[in-house]
């Protein structure tokens, strides 16, 4: 059975706090037990580098 969960931004805004986005995706959890981490858009997330809002980060699954 697939059930749905909540996938969390670890992206942060320019003055260092957690943007806030999610995704929900599904997933089979007698096969995958561990928690999933994957890597999206998040368009919130600032980018030191090109000091330009929106960046790729790491978003790690949460209770929904």
């Amino acid at each position: 059975m697939r059930d749905i969960i909540k996938m969390l931004s670890t992206g942060k805004t320019k003055e260092g706090r957690p943007t806030g986005t999610f995704r929900t995706t599904t997933k089979n959890k007698k096969k995958t037990t561990e928690k999933l981490k994957m890597k999206h858009y998040d368009p919130r997330a600032y980018n030191a580098e090109t000091s330009k809002r929106g960046m790729h980060v790491l978003f790690e699954e949460t209770k929904i």
